[in-house]
């Protein structure tokens, strides 16, 4: 079976070593693919992906109260609207057993979140896009950047003062 690590930008690449040191999670086999950010950079880098694969989606995520620096490992993954409600399936994603990190679940969304009454969940841009094209084995692990701040998401993420 095909294994690949879905990630939205080579700036991300550090954080399969992060990962592999936090949970012993070893994926230096799969094949690492950028789709850049947002969902129709995510929907035309991995539509002809096969379904069947085994995909780790792995990035950075915000968290209204989860701490920076922090693994979570996603149970689920829905979108973030705040402003209406409408029923929507809740996207499972399949889990490591052993996994050593905290679970939760993922809200994606179309623009960076900066506010949310939303608690013990984090938030990204792609993870709800790639869980609806229907990866059978799909799992995702995000590393806390941010509480919900653009600027502290870049002072992580890039270095800037």
């Amino acid at each position: 079976m095909a294994k690949y690590v879905v990630m939205a930008e080579a700036g991300e690449r550090d954080l399969l070593d992060k990962l592999q040191e936090k949970c012993g999670l070893d994926l230096r086999d799969a094949q690492v693919l950028y789709t850049g950010v947002g969902a129709i950079n995510v929907i035309r880098s991995l539509q002809h992906l096969d379904r069947d694969a085994e995909v780790y989606n792995i990035g950075y995520a915000g968290s209204a109260n989860f701490d920076i620096g922090s693994w979570i490992e996603v149970t689920e993954v829905r979108l973030n609207h705040p402003n209406v409600t409408y029923e929507e399936p809740k996207l499972a994603l399949a889990v490591c057993s052993q996994s050593l990190v905290k679970r939760a679940v993922c809200y994606s969304n179309c623009d960076f979140v900066l506010a949310s009454d939303y608690k013990d969940c984090v938030f990204d841009m792609e993870l709800a896009y790639i869980a609806a094209l229907g990866f059978k084995h799909l799992h995702s692990f995000k590393y806390v950047s941010d509480n919900l701040s653009l600027h502290a998401y870049h002072e992580h993420t890039h270095g800037v003062e």
